[in-house]
């Protein structure tokens, strides 16, 4: 069962991260299991994982759905990041260490050579993009901020919007991680900081784009 569990997973995560299903969606057991031959236990423990990851959202008697945002939610939590992560950017200039710089640089080119793929592995890059974040936090934080951080920066919706990228918003963002690596190894702090503010809400507007009705 447990293989089979991690099939389903697998399915609706990348469904509800590419915009297959949508927010709102209803993810009901019965359906589920008959469109990927299985039964209702491991979809069921499926939901379950997606649940604890804030991809889905479940309630008494009413079953599971995707997790939504309105636009205005998701402008509020993009703004909320795009402030932090250029704040820790900033500070991250002059406390980033040797060693934390090389890494950056390293998946910089990791990244660039990802979207440049015929078929990039959006899935691929969205790690690469976390971890390359991640390093960034790492060296500027505490324990104390790095907490705000996971309160503000809903790492799933983070990824969902790698999931909706074209071609040049992908190409624009590791052009974004190959300037910030620059401005860090410069140890321009209002450098790293006006590139991840323009990174970060480059970022909002293509979730955006993606999500407001069209007129």
């Amino acid at each position: 069962m447990a293989r089979t569990a991690d099939r389903a997973y697998e399915a609706l995560r990348t469904a509800i991260l590419d915009g297959t299903r949508r927010g709102g969606t209803r993810l009901a057991e019965a359906e589920i299991a008959e469109e990927l031959g299985a039964s209702r236990t491991p979809i069921r423990e499926a939901l379950r994982r997606l649940a604890a990851e804030g991809l889905v959202e479940t309630a008494p008697h009413k079953g599971a759905r995707v997790a939504s945002w309105t636009p205005e939610d998701l402008e509020q939590i993009y703004e909320l990041r795009r402030e932090l992560e250029a704040f820790t950017a900033e500070r991250a200039a002059t406390r980033m260490g040797h060693t934390d710089l090389c890494a950056m640089a390293e998946l910089a080119t990791r990244m660039e050579e990802a979207v440049r793929r015929r078929r990039p592995d959006l899935e691929h890059v969205a790690r690469l993009n976390a971890e390359f974040h991640g390093r960034v936090r790492g060296a500027a934080t505490g324990p104390r901020l790095a907490a705000l951080f996971a309160s503000v920066v809903h790492t799933p919706l983070v990824m969902s919007t790698y999931h909706r990228y074209g071609p040049a918003d992908l190409v624009r963002s590791a052009a974004h991680h190959r300037e910030l690596v620059d401005a860090l190894r410069a140890r321009d702090g209002p450098w790293a900081r006006a590139v991840m503010s323009s990174h970060v809400a480059a970022a909002k507007a293509a979730l955006l784009r993606d999500v407001r009705p069209r007129t």
